[in-house]
């Protein structure tokens, strides 16, 4: 009598081994790992692991005592892969794999497939099935195959679940449940109009102070704050809320953790074995071997696993400079050149449009961001075109610019004018999100309130007019939790967001004038349909270094719902002053910062103002306002 087809899924077919050996078998997650089935009638899980260099694979947990004897996997074809059937073991058993080295040496290793993981400080894998899990965001998913992302409003909320609020009960670590953290995201989410949310630490991980960059389980979501059908329950009700997911992702290296990749088969399997190529010096942590066609399986599988299996619709993948450049980090001795004599990765180059040739390929309408912090050429740019391949980059560059001018006594702002108009002289050649992330409010960098100049007062105007200039910039945005509402003090994984300070009126009208640019945003098409060509943005004034002010028009598609941008930079108000605009008519405000419901001065713009016929700003007309000192002003034409 045949298998059935349900029992046929439990094995790895000869096939199966061929194409994993080939780098392309973008579903073996469904066949490596551990699986609840059925064989012969019996139901139980069926375990398969790859470890080609092992003397020998068994499988050990609470089911037998972690006897290192009793349940020995078989060898199957030449390409290292193990399996074995157990019956009776069903979902929530804690297991390992015990591996005998070569050498006779024992390893118990976490599963690199598992789907669950033992709440650290355990290190086992658990069984896990995600066939249960139910989704009802059909819509979403069926919408986002045909979404342009490029001529839509992208404006992300980067939050890591740990310490964006914590359980005032006093439990240990104050962690919500996926569940729990569902319900109040979602409605902050909604309140503040973010189009997507990115999480931080999603993949399990054994150290909280990691922020989740160091990953033990790739294929499973952190048990600190639930099950894998919670975390599911968690994108299902976002989806329905019509927020995107984006979640970080981390192929660059691995912890050196005994129970996790490394040397895992008692051999360098994941890594390089040349430690120049194998090990990252300064995180002490190990690199991929992207040159092993099954380790780039593992990774693009793992890309689609995340996209397929748990609806996740981006993934910002984390330090891509410390991949495509062989001395990273390094000094001279610690790294080994390419067969041409560079410092290009080649290997991570051919992964980078392998993995995003896929997802793009797919039509699942997915899409990857690149965070990569150098000037490397054509990071989105289609593989074909020798490009990466990657959907948007974060512009680092404008970052650092950004808050190293903003940071800067209004007096030296003047010396430093070029810092806020230079990212638009490449803003063609990729295509960008401009990013706020948790990186640039830790390690004694300050909160963003906590970089501005001046007394408190001041600097809560200078971060208003700073988003503001975000918020006009060319780019997609992203905000880091807390700087919605001048958190103070530097991200703290072991603590939640300071809450309490939304009883004060400049972090309720921080919250609130946030939340207006966020409306704005995605009320003005001009703002985000022609992010990457000057066709949607013009400097009216790009040189007024000596007043430190900025003027520039957002244009959309249609000519219509224009808006003009214009910027203090100073503690100093400029009456009287002048703006060239492009056409006679009527200009209207759309946003004033100085208003007293953010926590302004409450110096008031005109509501309408008529163009004159004037030279103004290399211009035809003009018209004319007092600009409050650290204003921001926005009018629409």
């Amino acid at each position: 009598m045949g298998k059935t087809k349900q029992e046929e899924t439990i094995f790895i077919s000869e096939a199966d081994q061929f194409v994993f050996g080939q780098g392309s078998h973008y579903d073996i997650y469904k066949k490596l790992g551990a699986h609840v089935c059925k064989k012969d009638g019996k139901k139980g899980t069926f375990f398969a692991v790859w470890a080609p260099n092992a003397k020998s694979v068994h499988v050990v947990g609470n089911f037998n005592g972690w006897d290192t004897t009793s349940h020995n996997m078989e060898r199957i074809g030449d390409g290292g892969i193990y399996t074995l059937f157990i019956p009776g073991i069903e979902s929530g058993e804690l297991y390992k794999y015990y591996i005998e080295t070569q050498s006779g040496d024992g390893l118990y290793k976490a599963d690199p497939y598992a789907n669950y993981a033992e709440l650290r400080p355990g290190t086992a894998s658990i069984v896990y099935d995600l066939s249960g899990i139910k989704w009802s965001d059909e819509k979403w998913m069926t919408d986002r195959v045909g979404r342009n992302y490029f001529q839509e409003p992208m404006a992300i909320y980067e939050c890591h679940i740990g310490s964006w609020m914590k359980h005032p009960d006093g439990t240990e670590d104050g962690f919500y449940n996926y569940r729990e953290f569902a319900d109040r995201i979602c409605e902050y989410l909604k309140e503040m109009k973010y189009t997507h949310v990115e999480l931080m630490g999603i993949a399990e991980h054994p150290f909280d102070g990691s922020w989740g960059y160091q990953v033990t389980g790739y294929y499973a979501p952190t048990s600190r704050y639930g099950t894998p059908e919670d975390f599911a329950y968690l994108v299902n009700k976002l989806h329905k809320m019509n927020v995107g997911v984006i979640l970080d992702w981390v192929p660059a290296h691995f912890p050196r953790d005994s129970f996790g990749l490394a040397e895992f088969d008692g051999t360098c399997l994941y890594e390089h074995p040349d430690k120049r190529l194998g090990e990252h010096p300064d995180w002490g942590t190990k690199i991929f071997n992207y040159s092993k066609n099954e380790v780039k399986n593992f990774l693009i599988a793992n890309a689609l696993f995340w996209i397929k299996e748990f609806h996740i619709d981006a993934l910002r993948v984390d330090a891509v400079a410390s991949m495509l450049y062989l001395d990273y980090g390094k000094k001279d001795g610690e790294w080994v050149a390419n067969k041409y004599g560079g410092n290009e990765n080649l290997d991570a180059i051919e992964f980078f449009k392998h993995l995003n040739s896929v997802i793009h390929g797919m039509n699942i309408g997915a899409f990857t961001i690149a965070e990569e912090s150098t000037a490397w050429p054509k990071v989105t740019a289609r593989p074909e075109d020798d490009g990466l391949g990657f959907t948007f980059k974060w512009n680092m560059g404008w970052m650092h610019d950004f808050c190293d001018y903003m940071k800067l006594d209004p007096y030296f702002r003047k010396n430093n004018h070029n810092k806020m108009t230079f990212a638009m002289s490449y803003n063609c050649s990729e295509k960008y999100i401009n990013p706020l992330s948790h990186d640039e409010v830790v390690h004694l960098k300050c909160s963003m309130v906590n970089k501005m100049p001046g007394y408190m007062v001041d600097k809560y105007a200078n971060l208003r007019v700073g988003y503001t200039y975000m918020f006009g910039h060319s780019g997609k945005k992203l905000l880091f939790m807390g700087q919605e509402f001048g958190q103070e003090r530097e991200w703290s994984e072991k603590r939640e967001l300071d809450w309490f300070l939304l009883a004060e009126d400049w972090n309720k009208g921080m919250k609130e004038y946030v939340k207006s640019l966020l409306e704005i945003y995605r009320s003005y098409p001009s703002l985000y349909e022609l992010d990457d060509s000057w066709d949607g943005f013009e400097w009216v004034n790009a040189d007024d270094a000596d007043r430190s002010t900025y003027s520039f028009i957002r244009k959309s598609q249609n000519g219509k719902k224009n808006l003009l941008f214009v910027l203090n930079m100073t503690p100093i108000a400029r009456d009287d002053y002048y703006v060239g605009v492009p056409k006679k008519g009527k200009y209207k405000l759309v946003l004033n910062s100085d208003e007293t419901r953010f926590g302004g001065q409450g110096n008031e713009l005109p509501k309408e103002i008529t163009a004159k016929q004037m030279d103004c700003d290399n211009k035809p007309y003009a018209i004319k306002f007092n600009l409050p000192a650290y204003g921001a002003a926005v009018y629409t034409f």
